[in-house]
């Protein structure tokens, strides 16, 4: 997948016709803390703590699509120490960078969680008191195949304590635990959750600033693409006059499906289609009589039996 690369031509302080409303030199400065960012990425040691969190850092603020290459780097090199049992010891360290190793396409193994438990098969009683570890639990729960109980296990277990401890505790910390259990970063939209974590993001390294410098301005930057991208599909059903004008509602489709800054001209294109199953459903709503509405569904019914059979 190809990245969005940014060349200013000059060092005007114009807004560019790529991205309305941004100058040149705020694309300039955007490019020069990608090139930042992708420094400590490359330089990072055999910190595997460390590493992991600035990958999980890197997706979760969106910025991801710019470091690939780095990124399976440092994966590549941590998969071959995970597979060594040398990342079971930390609790948080195991469960993230199973399920960056995972979610990436490696193959690990359910059952290093088996050493979460004791010699009874009951899972270690001081895991409950570390809630940063348990939602690190309930995220990697998140990426479990059919058959592994385990991970079941681990998830149900941490839910339940979380839940518990989120009425008992005060406000900052439970926010983040309930965005935790309410979307748990394998099952959301990362560029939707960026604003959020952004707030949450906290720490002295200075890795954490650069990180979250260029998060922001990469958020302004994919924002102008969209905004754009909205305006063009905005007009779609305006001549119509009985058809609802919805073209946010049309246009988030493409953009969960389609997330990459550089696709603009396929979100576009998709949006028109989806726009035309709105329309017509519009059209059915103000037009439609009821032998059209009961045809339709006739239709709609035999078209679902026939796709079943055919499996």
């Amino acid at each position: 997948m190809s990245t969005v690369h940014i060349h200013p031509s000059r060092k005007d302080n114009h807004p560019s016709t790529e991205y309305p409303g941004l100058t040149n030199e705020f694309q300039m400065e955007h490019a020069k803390k990608v090139e930042e960012v992708r420094s400590v990425l490359k330089e990072v040691g055999e910190d595997t703590l460390k590493a992991l969190l600035m990958i999980d850092s890197v997706q979760r603020l969106g910025i991801d699509y710019h470091f690939h290459g780095e990124i399976e780097a440092v994966l590549e090199r941590l998969y071959t120490k995970f597979i060594k049992s040398d990342c079971h010891n930390d609790l948080y360290e195991l469960e993230l960078g199973f399920r960056l190793l995972r979610q990436e396409g490696y193959y690990v193994n359910a059952d290093v969680f088996n050493n979460l438990k004791d010699k009874e098969g009951k899972v270690q009683g001081k895991i409950s008191q570390d809630i940063e570890g348990l939602m690190g639990l309930y995220e990697a729960s998140q990426l479990s195949i059919k058959g592994e109980d385990i991970l079941e296990e681990m998830g149900n277990f941490s839910s339940q304590l979380l839940n518990a401890w989120n009425t008992n505790n005060d406000q900052s910390q439970a926010r983040i635990v309930r965005n935790t259990l309410g979307h748990p970063h394998h099952k959301s939209l990362a560029r939707f959750m960026v604003k959020s974590f952004l707030s949450d993001f906290q720490g002295t390294e200075g890795w954490i600033n650069v990180f979250k410098e260029l998060a922001k301005m990469d958020f302004n930057l994919v924002k102008s693409i969209h905004q754009k991208e909205i305006r063009q599909v905005s007009n779609l059903a305006k001549e119509l006059k009985f058809a609802r004008n919805q073209p946010l509602k049309w246009y988030m489709w493409p953009l969960a499906v389609l997330p990459h800054p550089s696709l603009s001209e396929q979100r576009v294109e998709l949006t028109k289609p989806i726009s035309l199953v709105y329309i017509i459903d519009d059209i059915f709503d103000v037009h439609g009589t009821l032998d059209d509405s009961l045809y339709s569904q006739k239709l709609s019914t035999d078209g679902n039996t026939r796709l079943l059979n055919h499996y």
